[in-house]
């Protein structure tokens, strides 16, 4: 990941820098040091892009779960019309359709809850990984690399949370 090279890279600089003597300070050229944090702003915007990424596939995911459960359900009204016309056979279609529509319910808020936890896994682990990087490498020398991390993790965070109450939802069968 070209971020993480160039924080390397600064590690390095910073390791081999020349110390001011009788002080914790080191010397080291602001040149190269600003054309490493320009680096770093122009590699940043596809880690932002993951998270978009991530939020764009969620709403895939739940759209096609919808659709999947509205065709299930239009199946099995079809199905119960068909069969309509006599008497003990529609009792059976009426059984079946309840069945159907159970059945598709249930798979339907299955695959939801797998959803919600396969993009709260996603969210998380990138979430854990930004806060890696902000521990590891960015201190008082970022403040708006600083503050970008804490917006992306604001952001996640809101995302779980929406995930998470959507899976409440679903599980409450709102």
């Amino acid at each position: 990941m070209k971020v993480l090279d160039l924080l390397e890279e600064i590690e390095e600089i910073c390791d081999t820098a020349s110390g001011v003597p009788l002080t914790n300070r080191i010397m080291v050229d602001k040149a190269e040091m600003l054309e490493i944090v320009d680096d770093i702003r122009k590699a940043m915007p596809d880690e932002i892009q993951q998270a978009q990424f991530i939020k764009d596939e969620r709403e895939r995911i739940l759209n096609d779960a919808k659709e999947q459960y509205e065709t299930i359900i239009k199946d099995a009204e079809q199905r119960a019309e068909i069969l309509v016309d006599q008497n003990e056979i529609t009792m059976q279609a009426r059984q079946r359709a309840k069945e159907l529509e159970d059945s598709a319910a249930s798979s339907a808020k299955q695959l939801r809850m797998g959803t919600y936890d396969y993009i709260d896994k996603l969210l998380f682990d990138f979430q854990e990984k930004m806060e890696y990087l902000d521990g590891q490498y960015f201190g008082d020398m970022f403040t708006n690399l600083r503050q970008t991390f804490d917006g992306v993790a604001d952001q996640l965070t809101a995302n779980r949370n929406e995930i998470k109450e959507l899976a409440y939802k679903t599980q409450m069968d709102e």
